[in-house]
């Protein structure tokens, strides 16, 4: 042990020493201030008492057992009558009193990082008569701080940046320890800082344990990174202290303190002639130590012939000047580019350098490579006009083109097949003139759009293609015609003077006026009795009643021959002739575009005659949908039947047959057997029913058309009951019958003549093998219907 930590345990040891005695002297003074509260219990006579101890400080971390000291009252006269008790903090667990003696010792070790010190309060009692002898007294005991902590660091880990060229004495960064000792007693807890690591770089003031730059200029391209190494010590940084030692890591960031430089002074580049406009021709690179913003530059070209066919751009991320063409090269003109080229920062701070050190400048030589190119028309497009209707082999134009390389090799042209599919144009293979292949018509397409392609005859045989517009100029050759189909009519009794119809014209052709037409009769019938014609002079005629009383009876159509003459040179005419029918107009005085007088009118039929057709019509329509319904309903009644004749077995023989009957020709046709239905559904036609359904029809028959709601309903209905019948015959065998007509030897099969009779439900006795005739299937009725 040195003789300085022996003169400081001297001055430790004379301090408490001073202390205990203070104590000592405090303790008497408060037992002595006691001794009234004691005198008024008794009714002696009063004795001066005290108590009496000799240690009430104690060193952190001391073995156990440990004596502290001992109290004692002034009564005690070592007879063992007085018996001591202690209370309070620790009692009994830290600390225990000698009942006999007063003397107090530790039970373990104390920590004052744990607690500082103890409160506890002592009591003399006779043992005897379990009663106080002395009144109860507190006292502390205090645990004295030893040197038995490390300093710890706090907010760990410590990391700064600074930025690089800064002044020295630039604060970095503060670091902070804590010692658990005791600051109040001796040097435990008084902590030194210093710099382990990092000098002359960094220095660390002791007692702040601030960190400051102690070098000028740092440069962060030279260096950009510093581990610092910082040592914190306890008792002043005396020797048999405590140490700890923690990392700082320092970084320099960026300051524009470098500009662009060229690592070469020439860049050379080669380009091919036929490259086209935006090209990548190369990069060329300033480097830049600094980084991020400052390290952002941009590049500039200065041609030396001003002819700005090249460009630089800077790429974001390599920061590399990207140099691209602009304008088409040609090698037979200009082989070779010569231009200077600069890099240049964004952002300049003059600080560290001058305007003109942030910028940096080089030479770019480009050089134009030779490609065999393809030839070259005069002119990218051709445009030209020729009249419609020109004789085959009349020139329309000529092209040219010519081989642009040093060979200038000769050049043969071709009409690209795709774009005249007709074949109506031909070209010159060596002069390029072209001519019409063909007579064109305007009409029928007004612009030709042709691909004319020129090719070297030698060596790569490399062709190019230009387009040729022609457009067909108009030529009056087609006659005007009427703009529609027009179907004028009159009402019957209309007076003389009034509008028919208002006609008017059109013509394929394009005069460049616009279109003029005339409207006139038939010369050799300009005089019409019936109708006049009237131009309007604005390409529309209005036709006319030259008379009255138009009636049907007398004529229902006229025919009125138009002339129409356009206004070309020379004048075309046409002649239209318009149908005029005379109409029974209704009381709004327009005639009628539907139903069966307008039908009629539209196939040329009168309207008794559309009426005939179509009762005709309808009445062979019921006749086929009854006629099935009776034979359903006969075969059903068939299968009820329990026993049967050999008539009977030979009529449903037949029955079961598809008969073809012929006046001629009595042999019947191939015999196809009817479908059969596992689960046929009864169905049944009561004949009243049947009855009342055909005289409806009859009686309604001259009074409806096809378009009236009771006879399409009829249809409806006999449509769905054949579709919903399942014992319906196949389709493909039957068979629709028309009226035969008369003088036939087996007599007419239709029922329209048994009306007059009741109906008879025998079988006929021989129907014969090869035709049976149909039994009546309706009786008669009380009304009789005449076609």
């Amino acid at each position: 042990m040195t003789c300085s930590a022996l003169l400081a345990m001297l001055i430790v040891l004379l301090v408490i020493g001073f202390c205990v005695t203070n104590e000592a002297r405090a303790m008497r003074r408060s037992v002595d201030l006691h001794e009234p509260i004691k005198k008024s219990h008794t009714m002696r006579h009063r004795v001066k008492r005290g108590w009496i101890w000799t240690q009430f400080f104690i060193q952190e971390e001391e073995p156990a057992p440990q004596n502290i000291g001992q109290l004692k009252s002034d009564s005690d006269k070592g007879d063992m009558s007085i018996m001591y008790v202690l209370s309070g903090e620790g009692a009994g667990e830290v600390f225990h009193i000698d009942e006999n003696t007063g003397k107090i010792i530790t039970l373990r070790k104390l920590d004052r990082e744990e607690k500082a010190f103890y409160v506890l309060r002592g009591q003399a009692l006779d043992r005897r008569s379990n009663q106080p002898v002395e009144p109860e007294s507190e006292f502390i005991i205090r645990v004295q701080d030893t040197n038995d902590q490390m300093p710890q660091f706090i907010n760990e880990p410590y990391v700064s940046s600074i930025p690089e060229m800064c002044p020295v004495g630039t604060t970095v960064v503060q670091v902070t320890a804590t010692d658990a000792d005791d600051p109040s007693y001796g040097n435990n807890a008084k902590l030194i800082y210093s710099i382990q690591q990092g000098e002359p770089y960094f220095s660390v003031e002791p007692k702040t344990g601030i960190i400051v730059t102690s070098w000028p200029n740092m440069d962060r391209e030279a260096q950009e990174r510093y581990l610092v190494i910082v040592q914190v010590k306890d008792m002043m940084g005396l020797s048999g202290g405590y140490s700890t030692t923690t990392t700082v890591t320092i970084s320099l960031s960026d300051v524009n303190d470098n500009g662009p430089t060229f690592q070469h002074n020439l860049f050379t580049f080669a380009v091919a002639e036929s490259a086209p406009v935006g090209t990548t021709v190369g990069r060329i690179m300033a480097e830049d130590p600094d980084v991020g913003i400052n390290a952002r530059m941009n590049y500039s070209l200065e041609e030396v012939d001003g002819s700005d066919t090249f460009q630089i751009r800077t790429d974001p991320v390599t920061q590399e000047g990207v140099i691209l063409l602009v304008k088409p090269l040609d090698y037979e003109t200009k082989k070779r580019f010569v231009m200077a080229a600069e890099a240049f920062n964004d952002n300049v701070d003059t600080r560290f350098l001058s305007y003109n050190e942030f910028r940096d400048r080089t030479t770019l030589k480009i050089f134009v490579e030779d490609v065999d190119e393809p030839p070259v028309f005069t002119a990218g497009e051709y445009e030209w006009k020729i009249q419609e209707n020109m004789a085959a082999g009349t020139t329309v134009g000529i092209v040219s083109a010519r081989d642009s390389d040093a060979a200038n090799n000769p050049v043969r042209y071709y009409i690209d097949k795709g774009s005249d599919m007709k074949r109506e144009f031909k070209i010159d293979p060596d002069n390029g003139t072209i001519m019409i292949a063909k007579s064109l018509d305007r009409e029928v397409s007004a612009w030709h759009n042709l691909t004319i392609t020129a090719k070297e005859k030698k060596k790569n045989f490399l062709f190019s293609s230009a387009l040729v517009f022609i457009k067909v100029l108009d030529v009056n050759d087609n006659a005007p015609q009427l703009s529609r189909e027009y179907q004028p009519y009159i009402c019957e009794g209309v007076q003389s003077g009034e509008l028919v119809q208002v006609i008017s014209a059109v013509d394929q052709d394009e005069p460049p006026g616009g279109h003029h037409f005339y409207f006139s009769m038939v010369p050799e019938k300009r005089i019409n009795p019936n109708f006049t014609l009237r131009d309007n002079q604005d390409n529309t005629a209005s036709i006319l009643t030259r008379r009255s009383s138009f009636t049907r009876q007398d004529r229902t159509q006229y025919l009125l021959p138009v002339v129409i003459t356009d206004s070309g040179s020379p004048a075309l005419t046409s002649t239209s002739t318009l149908t005029v029918s005379v109409c029974s107009c209704h009381p709004a005085g327009h005639c009628p575009t539907g139903g069966v007088e307008a039908f009629a009118l539209s196939m040329g039929l009168s309207v008794p005659t559309l009426v005939g057709l179509l009762v005709s019509l309808l009445m062979l329509t019921v006749l086929s949908v009854l006629t099935l319904a009776v034979w359903i309903h006969r075969r059903q009644r068939q299968k009820k039947e329990p026993g049967r004749e050999k008539g009977a077995e030979r009529w449903d023989f037949v029955s079961e047959k598809v008969l073809r009957y012929s006046e001629t020709d009595t042999v019947a046709c191939r015999t196809v057997p009817l479908r059969p239905h596992p689960r046929r559904r009864e169905r049944r036609l009561r004949r009243e029913e049947v009855t009342a359904s055909i005289r409806m029809s009859l009686r309604h028959s001259y009074l409806i058309g096809p378009e009236d709601e009771v006879f399409q309903q009829f249809i409806l209905d006999r449509l769905a009951d054949a579709d919903n019948d399942p014992c319906a015959p196949p389709f493909d065998c039957l068979h629709a019958y028309a009226f035969e007509g008369t003088g036939s030897s087996a007599g007419s099969l239709s029922s329209l003549g048994s009306c007059g009779s009741e109906p008879n439900s025998e079988r006929p006795r021989d129907p014969g093998p090869k035709f049976m005739r149909l039994a009546p299937w309706i009786g008669g009725g009380e009304e009789q219907t005449t076609f």
